[in-house]
């Protein structure tokens, strides 16, 4: 009788404990990821190998519930977000996720631009139209447009770009209506809207957020497997591995150099969130060189918060600060082979 009560117990409590889990809490936690070789990912066509390794570095986001919450309040390199600092007012799980995905494709855009750019090669751009990426509660385009619909003319007039959408949409006034071609499922549909003020900006409008849809076209071509990885902050490391493959010579020297950074069609290296964790996953990876945006030196950059996490840890591995893709290409080119 005993045994059978201490087993009805345990199968309570497991219930319990299974049940919790899924009540999710109004923040996100964040620990360090991993640190991936991007020669794997990166195919540049008839691209040269190097002998070591350029990496990015990831951090593993999800939702608190009781128990990741408990888990991080009592670890060091986990780090709990309130929900609003991560997901933008009223927008949705799905809306977030198709963000950060394009905020990847956009970075793969432009550190092929980068890439190239600096091998002296050509670059060419076919241009597919405009991609949403959120829908305003309450405006005309709710329950008629998604988020990851992508929009191809307006009143039956193609173009190229948001800008253009805009120019398009601008000329009608509130109380018209537009009427919206748009691709999804890889089928093509039409709807009409009637324009509304958007509280916004004040101007007649349709409530969506929207980013330009475009392929880039170069030669010889570059493919990058992206799926498993979001958000913008891979860019700078993309751009070195595709250059490294573009030219002869081998950057890495041998050496598994990471890193991280958002990058600018200029060059400019970006802040990231989450360098303490990316640190202590490149570390864990055997990383010997990290790249840490510089922020051209301010007190509060994510290169002095790098550095003090590697002391922290004990690392051997080398904090090196940048500003620029050419300040990283530059220090390479002086590293003597490993």
């Amino acid at each position: 009788m005993k045994n059978k009560i201490l087993v009805r117990s345990f199968f309570v409590v497991a219930i319990i404990v299974l049940a919790s889990s899924f009540i999710y809490l109004p923040y996100y936690v964040s620990k360090p990821g991993m640190a991936k070789e991007l020669e794997p990912i990166i195919e540049v066509e008839n691209g040269t190998e190097g002998e070591g390794s350029f990496m990015l570095t990831t951090v593993r986001m999800g939702k608190a519930n009781i128990y990741s919450y408990l888990a991080a309040k009592l670890s060091k390199y986990q780090t709990i977000h309130p929900v609003e600092d991560i997901r933008r007012e009223d927008e949705s799980d799905k809306e977030y996720n198709l963000r950060q995905l394009h905020l990847m494709d956009s970075s793969k855009i432009t550190a092929i631009e980068v890439a190239y750019s600096h091998a002296d090669i050509p670059i060419d751009y076919h241009y597919k139209g405009v991609y949403v990426l959120s829908i305003m509660e309450g405006m005309p385009a709710e329950g008629k447009i998604n988020p990851g619909d992508r929009i191809t003319k307006v009143d039956g007039e193609a173009f190229e770009s948001s800008k253009q959408f805009i120019e398009l949409v601008s000329k009608k006034k509130e109380g018209e209506a537009v009427r919206l071609t748009f691709e999804r499922d890889e089928k093509i549909k039409e709807t009409e809207l009637v324009l509304e003020v958007l509280p916004q900006t004040g101007k007649a409008g349709v409530g969506i957020t929207l980013v330009d849809d475009k392929e880039i076209k170069v030669d010889p071509k570059v493919d990058i497997d992206s799926s498993e990885i979001g958000g913008p902050s891979a860019g700078f490391m993309f751009s070195l591995e595709i250059y490294n493959q573009l030219i002869d010579e081998d950057l890495t020297r041998g050496y598994e150099v990471a890193g991280t950074g958002t990058i600018a069609a200029d060059g400019t290296i970006g802040r990231i969130g989450g360098i303490e964790q990316k640190i202590v996953a490149a570390d864990k990876a055997g990383a010997d060189i990290f790249f840490a945006p510089n922020e051209n030196g301010a007190d509060d950059s994510n290169y002095r918060g790098a550095v003090e996490t590697a002391e922290d840890i004990g690392t051997e591995m080398k904090i090196v600060p940048v500003d620029t893709f050419d300040e990283a290409i530059d220090y390479l080119m002086l590293l003597e082979d490993k």
